[in-house]
């Protein structure tokens, strides 16, 4: 039996590979018509799916290849993207068996089996490292501006404290001290808003009118603090305006109908307890002074209730510093004429020196002392403006307990023990207060 001649598909493959065809000589393209429907004849189709690659013609008469055949396509670019070189196509004339009439490719990775692969910009491993390390050092310079900040604030009050108390003690005339203080933040205000330091605000005359009450609540609480400071220990003078907690809660209350709860009125018997101690046992203790500290609590803590209800609408509210400045200006306008009229002019140097005085050393004090007075208060602000109220707090109790220690140190005050028992349960009366005020509830 004579065996039957082999199909044309046993002689026809296909061929994947990677690497480049090789050259071939060029054969030159059928010329006649009936070349040109065999040739035409013999095409067929691909698909993405090698599986459904079938011959159009079954007759296909591969005569007409009779050198093998390999065509390759190349992909310069996708969209922008480049890409490799496709798998070359190759139709080959050698005869094999019919199984193997589509031939296996080449083994590839997986993400190639489509014939192609696209390569995706990689993303350096370090850009979180880096954002992370952007972030961590913007977050250190932000601690250490705000440590800064605080170290300013305690060492401001500091030197404030004692050029202050010690230009009271030889010149005790608290309204004309308080004025000049003023004085001095006036200039130091005019002179950040021409050098442009601080943006000079626009203000109307209804802000001027809503700000007043504030200045004056000002003028009289740094008015009772110099009384105060003139007349008792720096040290205990602190530790009564260890009070103001109390004068905060009983005004808030009062105006605000903020009522507190069962952990701020406990957290404000310490502080009572510890203040009433301390002033049994204090050496300079005196009734004026007393008093004149407690009247400072009073004026302070009105003057931040009524910040509260301070500002008309939102986009012509004024930030804290804004506001400051302009409340150190009124302040200096509204004492001046109370000076001149109760105490009279008695910075000259000719009255300070029928007094006795050195001149230059009480102008030095007093300069000094004024820039520490308007330096501190400007840095609350500033702090004020980068940490929660709370925070804000607990870090004005520590400046008391370092302005008292420093005091006692410096002027060489005597304390008692139990005095130094009730000035530590007051401070912490305080402490507690700053923390539990957080657990106060939202109002609506």
């Amino acid at each position: 039996m004579q065996t039957p001649p082999p199909s044309p598909l046993a002689h026809f493959s296909l061929h994947f590979t990677s690497a480049e065809p090789p050259t071939l000589p060029y054969q030159p393209p059928p010329q006649t018509q009936s070349e040109i429907s065999k040739m035409q004849s013999s095409s067929f189709n691909l698909t993405n799916s090698i599986s459904n690659l079938k011959p159009r013609n079954p007759r296909f008469n591969h005569s007409y290849l009779p050198l093998p055949l390999k065509s390759s396509i190349n992909f310069q670019s996708i969209n922008g993207v480049s890409t490799r070189r496709l798998p070359s196509i190759c139709c080959s004339s050698s005869p094999r068996k019919l199984g193997d009439w589509i031939s296996t490719p080449s083994p590839v990775p997986e993400r190639e089996s489509d014939g192609f692969e696209v390569k995706a910009a990689s993303v350096p491993e370090s850009a979180d490292g880096g954002d992370k390390a952007a972030l961590a050092k913007t977050k250190l310079m932000e601690t250490i501006v705000l440590g800064s900040l605080f170290g300013l604030w305690y060492l401001f009050n500091i030197y404030f404290n004692i050029y202050n108390k010690q230009v009271l003690k030889v010149f005790p005339n608290p309204i004309t001290v308080t004025t000049v203080q003023f004085a001095v933040g006036s200039v130091i205000v005019f002179l950040m808003w021409t050098l442009n330091l601080h943006k000079r605000p626009k203000i109307s005359g209804a802000q001027l009118l809503a700000i007043l009450p504030l200045a004056m609540v000002h003028t009289l609480g740094n008015l009772f603090t110099n009384m105060s400071l003139g007349k008792v220990a720096v040290s205990f003078t602190h530790t009564i305006k260890a009070m103001e907690p109390f004068f905060s809660v009983v005004l808030s209350a009062m105006f605000l109908g903020e009522m507190p709860t069962p952990w701020v009125v406990t957290s404000l018997l310490p502080i009572a307890g510890g203040v009433a101690l301390a002033s049994m046992t204090e050496a300079s203790f005196n009734w004026a002074g007393f008093w004149s500290a407690m009247a400072s609590n009073l004026s302070n803590q009105s003057r931040n209730v009524l910040s509260k209800k301070f500002m008309v609408k939102k986009e012509e509210s004024l930030d804290n510093i804004t506001l400051f400045s302009v409340i150190t200006i009124m302040s200096f306008f509204l004492l001046a004429p109370v000076t001149f009229f109760t105490e009279g002019v008695r910075v000259t140097p000719a009255y300070l020196q029928s007094a006795g005085l050195n001149v230059k050393q009480v102008y030095f004090r007093s300069v000094i002392a004024a820039i520490c007075f308007h330096a501190y208060q400007q840095v609350s602000y500033m702090i004020l403006q980068r940490v929660s109220p709370v925070t804000h707090s607990v870090g004005n109790c520590v400046k008391r307990v370092v302005v008292i220690v420093t005091s006692v140190l410096f002027f060489r005050t005597p304390v008692s023990p139990i005095n130094s028992i009730g000035t530590g349960v007051a401070l912490a009366g305080v402490f507690l207060y700053s923390q539990v005020k957080r657990m106060k509830p939202k109002t609506a």
